[in-house]
């Protein structure tokens, strides 16, 4: 009875998740685009690991980055932020579920707390990006420096996670679940950070 409560718990929370996305991204039709914002986020995702994942994550919020380096950076980190605290809030509920076996219950705690470091360091480096302002030299080198490590911190945080599900005995649909979460979360982090490290020497 606790192991099918379980699973019902973890089919109702995986009806709950979608991707963030803002009210006003949400809004955006391809008429108010500019094709040649669309073809700049295009082309800047060709720098990332996940070009597809990079456009389709971020093409929403087009007329907010109207072809600016500085901008595209930020929003690919507002994204990362946005789904790994999206991940966050879907692992701390499944934490709680009764009828987790031991294991399940250690890996998912470990989880958490990485998960939770991860959209700690991301949210720093948005603020690091903001406060970077128009510094150059030793100052801006400095704060990128900061925003990178961040980021590259994060994403180490979430292949953790998703390394602490491999080869446990445990629930096939929690494995898959958690494991599906934080492969976007993690793609979105690699495509913010391959975005970084291209435009570094652009703003």
């Amino acid at each position: 009875m606790a192991r099918s409560t379980l699973l019902f718990s973890l089919m109702c929370l995986s009806f709950l998740y979608v991707p963030s996305q803002s009210a006003s991204a949400a809004t955006t039709t391809a008429a108010a685009i500019n094709p040649a914002t669309t073809n700049f986020i295009k082309n800047s995702c060709k720098a990332t690991t996940y070009p597809t994942v990079c456009f389709q994550s971020l093409s929403p919020y087009a007329s907010a980055i109207n072809k600016s380096p500085r901008q595209l950076v930020s929003t690919a980190l507002t994204v990362s932020v946005d789904r790994a605290q999206s991940t966050k809030t879907f692992v701390a509920k499944l934490n709680k579920i009764h009828g987790l076996k031991p294991k399940e219950y250690a890996a998912l705690k470990d989880c958490l707390e990485e998960i939770s470091d991860s959209a700690d360091r991301l949210s720093k480096s948005v603020r690091e990006l903001k406060n970077m302002g128009s510094a150059r030299g030793p100052e801006y080198s400095w704060h990128m420096s900061n925003l990178q490590t961040w980021v590259s911190a994060a994403l180490t945080d979430e292949s953790s996670c998703m390394d602490g599900f491999s080869g446990r005995a445990m629930d096939g649909r929690i494995k898959s679940s958690i494991r599906a979460r934080m492969t976007n979360v993690a793609q979105v982090t690699s495509n913010a950070l391959a975005l970084c490290n291209h435009f570094s020497g652009k703003y």
